[in-house]
């Protein structure tokens, strides 16, 4: 089995990045289900409905968040739809769920969406004893269990694959818009890598005007972000090959389209 993780998909250029090029992609790749971060599909801070559609219509199988979930308020119109989820690990009775369970050849594919604590501005539970929670209750009834650990500091996202490594298939980092070159299989079969990357405007800081964000650090006053208007957009992500016998990954590779 091939699963396709594209990472977090930045303003609406990008979102015709990804309709443009993921169906014939999948198609000539024989992809088998897609995970991607949409949190920054709107302006850069959320997502919209009409996206969320686009993204479906894209192939797309599941669509994860992070800390711009709510950026949008029409989100609470269909978070509890069957392709989206938000990060487990918000506080208890927060609309939508952290995660879902999706049938995919036969094989149930559980997809985790947590979010970090360090460096984040969100007032979000203990992710690690949430992932415990969840993989404790699904870990019967998942064949491939994948999560999205959206973290600011690199070191919380290596403790979580580590932490994770023999318990889930895949541990996949998110929200820093640059993709790491660790992309590894740990000694107990997780696949890990620290951050797939961004899907967004080649020429920007992580996605925003490059103008902007330097005068931000220059003059240390407030300006406001503006997603980059560069029409040269990256697809970053990783494809995993996953063995159909014993669901355990067999090979991690880092792309950009």
């Amino acid at each position: 089995m091939k699963i396709l993780i594209i990472g977090d998909i930045v303003g609406i250029n990008s979102v015709k990045k990804i309709k443009e090029t993921i169906p014939k992609y999948k198609e000539q790749n024989n992809i088998d289900f897609i995970i991607a971060n949409g949190e920054n599909s709107a302006d850069g801070m959320g997502i919209t409905f009409k996206i969320y559609e686009d993204l479906k219509n894209s192939k797309i199988d599941m669509i994860t968040m992070g800390n711009h979930t709510w950026g949008k308020k029409e989100i609470f119109n269909f978070i509890n739809d069957e392709k989206i989820i938000r990060p487990a690990n918000y506080p208890a009775n927060v609309a939508g769920v952290g995660y879902k369970i999706q049938e995919c050849n036969g094989k149930k594919i559980a997809i985790i969406n947590l979010i970090g604590r360090v460096e984040m501005p969100v007032l979000s539970e203990n992710p690690f004893l949430k992932a415990d929670e969840i993989v404790n209750k699904i870990k019967d009834n998942a064949d491939i269990i994948i999560v999205d650990f959206h973290a600011e500091a690199t070191a919380e996202k290596i403790a979580m694959g580590y932490y994770l490594d023999g318990r889930v298939t895949c541990v996949f980092g998110t929200h820093t818009h640059v993709q790491t070159a660790d992309e590894t299989i740990l000694e107990k079969g997780t696949g890990y890598i620290t951050d797939v990357g961004m899907t967004g405007p080649k020429k920007s800081v992580i996605g925003m005007e490059v103008a902007n964000s330097i005068k931000r650090f220059v003059t240390t006053l407030p300006e406001r972000y503006k997603v980059s208007d560069d029409k040269k957009i990256e697809l970053s992500g990783c494809l995993l090959e996953i063995n159909d016998k014993n669901c355990r990954i067999e090979k991690i590779k880092r792309i950009k389209l």
